[in-house]
């Protein structure tokens, strides 16, 4: 059984998010598959999704909130999942090939990530798309609990956090998983006249920060008015295709 696991808290990605990522998935996996979201408002997700409560990370806010509570799914049990591997998934991504093989990579490894598009000579991990195996490194919640002071104090974000204190990291093939700014948008003053590019063998495609899907298939970045000059796209139709 293959197990996918989103998180959704607070108001930015809403029930809509959570349907069309289940669509995305199951029109691109090889069943069984359990489609798990840990939320904390399950109000009009399709009945296909299990839904259970969203872990809550025992820190002040506002990091309570933020990305950092994405380290609760390194506690030693979580609701709804089973021991073994288990796929994280962002709900801001758009899939665009079978996600099989990333259940299929190197399966006796704990933790295979994105390598990070913006330092890829470094040892960092981008968790918009991972695989870990449930229970495996609960020191990563433990210690943040503990000593969260210190952790915040030197990691300005938990995916730093994660990729120097995991005892092992791996990561997938590097055109599996596309950053939709760095790989997709044309440089300079073609982002103007050309529409973002697919890169050939692309899977799943990540909107860190914006625009976000929608906003991509529309041609829109939303942005202050000061920076509209450079924060331009045209809109990409295959956003659209597979953003479904």
């Amino acid at each position: 059984m293959k197990q996918i696991v989103c998180m959704s808290w607070g108001p930015a990605y809403g029930a809509e998010y959570v349907n069309r990522l289940y669509s995305m998935v199951a029109r691109n996996i090889t069943p069984p598959f359990r489609f798990v979201c840990l939320t904390d408002r399950a109000s009009g997700i399709r009945d296909e999704v299990d839904c259970y409560a969203c872990p809550e990370l025992p820190v002040p806010p506002p990091r309570c909130n933020r990305p950092w509570r994405k380290v609760t799914l390194w506690g030693e049990q979580l609701s709804g999942l089973e021991r073994g591997n288990a796929l994280f998934i962002d709900l801001d991504v758009v899939i665009t090939g079978s996600i099989d093989p990333f259940f299929e990579y190197e399966p006796e490894r704990s933790f295979v990530v994105i390598r990070n598009w913006t330092q890829p000579d470094k040892r960092i991990g981008n968790t918009s798309v991972y695989r870990f195996r449930v229970g495996s490194h609960p020191y990563l919640l433990s210690n943040l609990i503990a000593n969260h002071p210190e952790v915040f104090a030197k990691f300005p974000n938990s995916q730093t956090y994660i990729s120097e204190s995991i005892n092992e990291m791996t990561f997938w093939p590097d055109e599996w998983c596309r950053s939709f700014k760095v790989h997709c948008i044309p440089k300079g003053l073609k982002r103007y006249f050309v529409e973002p590019a697919l890169p050939e063998g692309t899977r799943i495609v990540a909107f860190p920060g914006l625009p976000n899907p929608p906003d991509a298939a529309a041609g829109r970045w939303p942005a202050p008015w000061y920076k509209r000059l450079y924060k331009q796209v045209r809109p990409a139709r295959w956003v659209s295709e597979h953003w479904r």
